[in-house]
């Protein structure tokens, strides 16, 4: 063994590899930090580059970009309310209200270190427990993932407001705007309207874009007060190690969380920040200030979307299953370079496994390091005057939205979800149980419907087994306690 874990030492320490991984995080920084430009796409765009590379150096290249692209996405979301990656829709529920209180260094220090927590502890886990908690995975059928995404939904309550009815209003309308497209299981188009751009269904990051940069924008331009604020400055206050420690349950709680959905193909780092902000606003003693500018929810957030990144390499490197579309892109690199990932590589390229885990730890450091440089150099841009800034934004958000599908039509969604999100904003419907309901609503979906084929419409099958009443347990006790929060709030008024 220790023969092994020395060649891979050798190979991480190659100066090819040492560049690939440092490039990699700051490529993945910048890119997630640029509203629209998602993490999946920073790594689709970087994959070409690897061709030629060391198999280890262009591995090392795509999970930098991975790692720097999940903080990167935060940065924008803290500073002007526009999530550069849709993981990091749920880190601006708190951070630009931290920002817009003078408090965006300590938004961003917090999200830093959540982020870089998060991802040493899904590496750590990788490393010691990828056989069983791959194991793990494999007993999620489809009505263990329905009952999954059920309980992920009640997290609707947590991030609804004031009113959990139009919470739960705001969710329904996500939900029927992720049934639009073609049907999977029958091949029929739904709410297509002949409309051929519509039958693959309506893309995330246009939605995502529309519901929270074109408001900031549109915002900016009406000269409203709250259009004003929109950038914000870093401010003078920072904040210390010892005061971040103070959230080293929120943090550790996120993390778990985030490790636990990563390690499930096909949930991502989204469900996880959303179900990890709500445990944290669950068990705060002042879950009122959600949503007003609490450090937890920044915390919580980031630790939970970043702990995604190490778990989703278990199902890849030990079964060959890619844990989430980024990790599908990392597969088709190890296939370039003549790699199979599952049993087999551990068996045959042993070092190439071991120069992996060392350059996933050294990137988590990497992180820390490179975060904490960028964040002085970030003041340079909230500095600038918002007729100037605002305009590139928005032209950000139009290539953003475009450069995903290659898509006019996704531009045009862009646009429609606007002025829905300012429609939202004036009637008081929260947008973030809409794009809740949205991502999760195609796995909802399927899930169910798989379900019931398996078993043949009997819908005992969705409590067939301890998983499935694990979860509808959980979604009980979330409901009820849902409920009666909001019921001491309206007594209390």
């Amino acid at each position: 063994m220790l023969n092994d874990l020395g060649a891979g030492f050798l190979l991480f320490a190659e100066p090819a590899s040492l560049i690939a991984l440092v490039s990699g995080v700051l490529i993945g920084v910048a890119i997630g930090a640029i509203p629209g430009m998602s993490t999946v796409m920073a790594v689709a765009v970087v994959l070409p580059f690897t061709f030629t590379m060391p198999p280890v150096a262009a591995i090392l290249l795509l999970l930098g970009v991975y790692k720097g692209g999940m903080y990167g996405g935060s940065i924008s979301a803290v500073l002007i309310n526009t999530p550069g990656t849709p993981a990091a829709s749920c880190t601006l529920l708190d951070g630009n209200p931290l920002a817009r209180q003078g408090k965006a260094r300590i938004a961003l220090q917090t999200a830093l270190y959540a982020s870089v927590v998060g991802d040493l502890i899904s590496n750590l886990v990788l490393i010691l427990l990828a056989a069983w908690l791959a194991k793990f995975a494999l007993q999620f059928g489809a009505p263990e993932l329905f009952t999954l995404v059920v309980f992920s939904l009640t997290i609707v309550s947590g991030v609804a407001g004031e009113n959990l009815l139009k919470g739960v209003i705001a969710a329904a309308l996500g939900l029927l705007l992720a049934t639009v497209g073609t049907d999977l299981i029958v091949g029929t188009p739904r709410f297509a309207f002949d409309v051929t751009p519509l039958r693959g269904g309506v893309s995330l990051v246009p939605v995502l874009i529309g519901l929270f940069a074109l408001p900031e924008v549109l915002r900016i331009f009406q000269g409203s007060a709250t259009g004003k604020m929109a950038v914000a400055a870093l401010g003078d206050a920072r904040l210390s190690v010892s005061e971040f420690l103070k959230h080293w349950q929120t943090v550790l709680r996120g993390s778990a969380l985030g490790v636990v959905l990563g390690v499930i193909p096909g949930l991502g780092a989204t469900p996880a920040a959303f179900l990890s902000y709500s445990e944290a606003r669950r068990r705060s003693p002042d879950p009122d200030s959600f949503g007003k500018g609490n450090i937890d929810g920044v915390a919580a957030a980031e630790s939970g979307n970043s702990s995604v990144g190490g778990a989703t390499m278990i199902p890849l490197l030990a079964l060959g299953i890619p844990g989430d579309v980024i990790t599908a892109v990392i597969l088709g690199a190890f296939m370039i370079h003549g790699l199979q990932p599952g049993p087999l590589l551990f068996q045959n390229n042993i070092d190439i496994i071991y120069s992996l885990f060392i350059g996933l730890l050294a990137g988590s450091a990497l992180l820390l390091l490179v975060g904490r440089l960028a964040i002085p150099i970030l003041g340079r841009i909230v500095s600038m005057r918002s007729s100037l800034l605002m305009p590139g934004i928005l032209v950000l958000c139009v290539y953003g939205a475009y450069a995903v599908n290659n898509s006019i039509f996704d531009v045009m969604i862009m646009g429609i979800m606007g002025p829905l999100a300012m429609l939202m904003i004036y009637s008081g419907l929260p947008r973030a149980p809409f794009l809740i309901a949205f991502v999760l609503g195609p796995l909802l979906e399927d899930n169910f419907r798989k379900g019931l084929l398996m078993g043949q419409g009997d819908f005992g099958i969705f409590f067939s087994s301890p998983i499935t009443w694990l979860f509808w347990g959980l979604t009980l006790l979330s409901v009820a306690g849902a409920i009666l929060s909001h019921v001491r709030r309206w007594s209390a008024s």
